[in-house]
């Protein structure tokens, strides 16, 4: 009844960009795309962006000179698509900053106020190089095992409580501060 098509067969598909054969590439690639990217913090939009990408990238990688399969089309495809989706979550998590919680005071939204940002700003430059290193590092997106590298420590656990202890020594800081008094009054 169903027909398994050939690697091979695809992979012409794909270089003469044959409707029938992308039609079964979605077909058949697609939900194992959405069921990665939908476990992994991932959005139905989310899917088709890396499902588009992993197709483009496929077909770039299939017509160069030197493609050479080594394992199963799918399985390639998909370690394509968890690239992207890799690439695209570390992009998310630069744009994310750092959580602030300060327990029994007003929301404060930084991006918005001047001011706090000067009081965290000076707090920061306060920090010790490798509190500040780290902090910048986990704002940037990289993941406590990329940290752990970077910054030559034992293993990705210390790297979290790295972080931890460097946020909360900038948040003492920052309480500190004359002008973070002054701005509290303010916002009250």
């Amino acid at each position: 009844m169903f027909r398994k098509i050939q690697d091979k067969n695809i992979i012409e598909g794909i270089k003469n960009q044959d409707d029938k054969t992308l039609n079964w590439l979605y077909d058949n690639y697609l939900q194992t795309v959405r069921n990665y990217v939908m476990k992994n913090s991932g959005t139905s939009e989310d899917v088709s962006d890396v499902f588009q990408d992993s197709i483009i990238i496929l077909y770039s990688n299939i017509t160069s000179a030197d493609f050479e399969l080594t394992s199963d089309l799918k399985g390639y495809f998909f370690g394509i698509a968890r690239n992207v989706w890799s690439g695209m979550l570390k992009k998310k998590r630069k744009t994310t900053s750092l959580d602030f919680n300060f327990p029994d005071e007003p929301a404060l939204e930084e991006t918005e106020d001047l001011m706090f940002e000067r009081i965290v700003s000076r707090a920061f430059n306060k920090l010790k190089p490798d509190n500040q290193l780290i902090l910048t590092l986990y704002a940037e997106g990289f993941s406590y095992e990329e940290i752990a590298l970077k910054m030559n420590l034992r293993n990705e656990v210390y790297a979290r409580r790295k972080k931890y202890l460097s946020k909360e020594a900038l948040m003492e800081l920052v309480r500190a501060d004359a002008e973070y008094q002054e701005y509290l009054r303010y916002n009250r």
